[in-house]
C-alpha cells in the first residue's frame, strides 16, 4: 500500500499527535514536518520545546484519561506518538481498539514499558532474555525483604520513571529505608512499587537502536539496527554518548537477536532504544524505551538519517537507512542554575572546533541538574569525539 501525505493546516492534513514535546519531540517534528505533516505536541506546561516547532500546542495532564480522550477527539490525529511515560494507556488501548488512530508504536508497547514490571516480566518470563535478578515490592516491609533476598549493592528504581528519577544505588542496609523514600517522592507516577535489581558486573552498556519499518518491496515490517551507542550516565541520567560502541561480534548478534525478539514482541512500527549490559562476549536485556532514546542524540552527527528521522519516516511507512556516517559523541549541557529566562553565553567559542554542533532545547524553566541542550562532535575516533563535545559542553554559560 503507497503512503499519502496531504498538505498541513487544509482538509487533507496527515495528523500527527505528539504526547510530550521534550527534546526528543522537538526534534521528531522538525523530521515530520519535513515530510508534510502536521503535528500537534501536547505536554503538562506550556512552551516546551517541541511546541515550539510544532503547527498546533496543547496543554494538559496526559495522565487525566478524559482530559487525554477530548483531546484525541478534538484533534482526530492519524498517529499519535507518545514521547513520555505518563500517560493514560487504558485510553490509548481503547483508541486502538476502536481503530480511531494508530497508537505508535503499539498500545501494548506504550502501556507496557511505561512500567518496568510490564516489560521486566514479558523480557525475563515470557521471552527468556537474559536479565539481572529482580524483585518488585509494594510497600517498605516487602522493599526490606527483597533487597536482602537480592543482596548489596542493589539497584532501586520506581516502576514508572526515566531518566533516573527516583533510582538509587543501595550499598548496605542502612541506606534502604532512605532509598524507598526518595522513590515514592520522584517517581513520574507515583504507583507505590519498585524494583530492585541485582549489580550485574559488565564492562559497558550500550544503547541498541532498533527501528522495525516496513519493507516497500513486501509490506512487512522488517528489523533494522543502528551501530551500538556506547554512553555515560550519572544517577541513572545520560551525560555522554558514542558512536560506535566498540564490542566482539558474538556480544553484537546477541544484542541484536535480543533486540529484535522484544521488539517484535511489542509490536508496532518505529524506533525503539533497547538497552543493554555487556561482559566480553555476555550480554543482558535492561531496559527498552519505544521512541528515540536520548543517548541517540548522537546520531544527529553520526548517520544519514538520525533516530528522530528514522522514527518519522518508519510510522509514516517509508523506507528506511541506519548507516553511520562518521565517528561521533554527544555531551549534555546543564543549566547548572535554577531559574526562568535563561541565557546561553559563548556559544562562539564551544562552537569553534569545526566538527562541533550544538541544540539548545528551548526549555522555558531550568534547574541545576536539567539538561538544557547538547553538543555533538565528529573524529576519527570515539576518544577524539567525546573530547571534543565534553570541551565544548563545559565552554557553554548559563545565566539566569
Amino acid at each position: 500500500m503507497s503512503v499519502t501525505i496531504g498538505t498541513p493546516l487544509q482538509s487533507t492534513a496527515f495528523k500527527v499527535l505528539l504526547l510530550g514535546s521534550g527534546e526528543l519531540g522537538k526534534e521528531v517534528v522538525i523530521s515530520l514536518q519535513r515530510l508534510g505533516v502536521e503535528v500537534h505536541a501536547a505536554d503538562r506546561y506550556e512552551n516546551a520545546p517541541a511546541m515550539q516547532v510544532a503547527h498546533y500546542c496543547h496543554t494538559l495532564n496526559m495522565a487525566d484519561p478524559t482530559a487525554l480522550k477530548t483531546l484525541i477527539d478534538t484533534v482526530q490525529p492519524q498517529l499519535i506518538v507518545p514521547e513520555i511515560e505518563a500517560i493514560a494507556t487504558d485510553v490509548l488501548i481503547e483508541i486502538e481498539n476502536n481503530h480511531i488512530a494508530t497508537v505508535i508504536p503499539s498500545a501494548k508497547a506504550v502501556s507496557l514499558t511505561m512500567n518496568r514490571e510490564g516489560i521486566r516480566r514479558l523480557a525475563a518470563e515470557e521471552l527468556g532474555l537474559p536479565t539481572s535478578q529482580f524483585r518488585f515490592a509494594d510497600s517498605l516491609d516487602r522493599f526490606r525483604h527483597a533487597c536482602h533476598e537480592i543482596g548489596f549493592p542493589n539497584f532501586v528504581k520506581p516502576v514508572m520513571s526515566s531518566s533516573g528519577k527516583g533510582q538509587s544505588f543501595v550499598k548496605n542496609a542502612d541506606q534502604i529505608d532512605a532509598a524507598w523514600e526518595y522513590a515514592m517522592q520522584t517517581a513520574r507516577i507515583n504507583q507505590g512499587k519498585v524494583i530492585i535489581e541485582s549489580k550485574i558486573d559488565f564492562d559497558f552498556e550500550i544503547t541498541l537502536l532498533t527501528v522495525r519499518a516496513k519493507n516497500p518491496q513486501t509490506d512487512i515490517l522488517d528489523t533494522h539496527f543502528c551501530s551500538p551507542i556506547g554512553h555515560q550516565q550519572q544517577d541513572g541520567d545520560y551525560i555522554e554518548s558514542w558512536q560506535p560502541q566498540a564490542m566482539s561480534e558474538n556480544a553484537l548478534l546477541k544484542a541484536k537477536e535480543i533486540a529484535e525478539k522484544v521488539t517484535t514482541a511489542l509490536g508496532g512500527c518505529g524506533i525503539f532504544g533497547v538497552e543493554l549490559f555487556v561482559k566480553g562476549d555476555d550480554v543482558w536485556f535492561s531496559e527498552v524505551s519505544p521512541r528515540p532514546h536520548d543517548t541517540g542524540l548522537v546520531t544527529l552527527a553520526s548517520q544519514f538519517q538520525s533516530e528522530f528521522e528514522l522514527h518519522a519516516r518508519a510510522i509514516l511507512g517509508l523506507p528506511v537507512n541506519t548507516t553511520q556516517h562518521s565517528i561521533a559523541a554527544s555531551a549534555v549541557v546543564y543549566a547548572g542554575v535554577d531559574g526562568e529566562n535563561l541565557r546561553y553565553q559563548n556559544l562562539e567559542q564551544a562552537l569553534s572546533h569545526p566538527d562541533s554542533d550544538l541544540r539548545l532545547f528551548g526549555k522555558p524553566e531550568g534547574f541545576k541538574t536539567r539538561r538544557m541542550g547538547v553538543v555533538t562532535a565528529r573524529a576519527t575516533n570515539t576518544d577524539e569525539a567525546r573530547h571534543i563535545a565534553r570541551d565544548a559542553a563545559q565552554k557553554i554559560t548559563v545565566k539566569a
